[in-house]
């Protein structure tokens, strides 16, 4: 039971991490291509809980955001890998899975969670801008997970 275990939070960590590190690199890079330094991009991640604070709380706040922002990486590859327990196409497919789940976690981040959230800037939805987000979202968040709980699973005997 503890090796099913520790594959089940490898794949965890792997989707997650791997996930994690693919949307904030792109978000870093695509901010400083306009002008954006990372500090500020990672400090706007903590303002979804700090609001317009985050951005006066110099290199802690963005510490914060860093942190937050794999916490939310790590929980998405969770629920992805729960999930896949009960639907099994999930992990038999996972390209496909997974970059309609990126494209679903895409959806609920921007038109859910944050406008419930504290982040103090107004959403905009500028076509080229929101279509490359959903392309590092779908192949950059979604399709890591699905891939690594297809890893896990595969480990733990669940799929064939």
């Amino acid at each position: 039971m503890n090796d099913r275990r520790n594959i089940v939070l490898t794949a965890i960590l792997a989707g997650g991490l791997i996930a994690g590190s693919l949307d904030i690199l792109y978000a870093v890079v695509f901010s400083a291509a306009r002008g954006v330094p990372a500090l500020r991009v990672l400090q706007s991640v903590a303002g979804g809980l700090l609001g317009q604070g985050a951005y006066e709380g110099g290199h802690p706040t963005a510490i914060l955001g860093l942190f937050l922002h794999f916490v939310l990486a790590l929980l998405l590859a969770a629920i992805f890998y729960g999930a896949s327990r009960q639907l099994h196409f999930l992990t038999r497919h996972p390209v496909t899975a997974g970059a309609l789940y990126g494209i679903l976690v895409y959806a609920v981040m921007n038109l859910i969670v944050l406008p419930l959230s504290a982040f103090p800037h107004p959403l905009r939805f500028v076509p080229e801008v929101v279509a490359a987000d959903l392309l590092v979202h779908a192949f950059g968040v979604g399709v890591p997970i699905a891939l690594a709980a297809r890893w896990g699973s595969l480990r733990v005997g669940a799929i064939r």
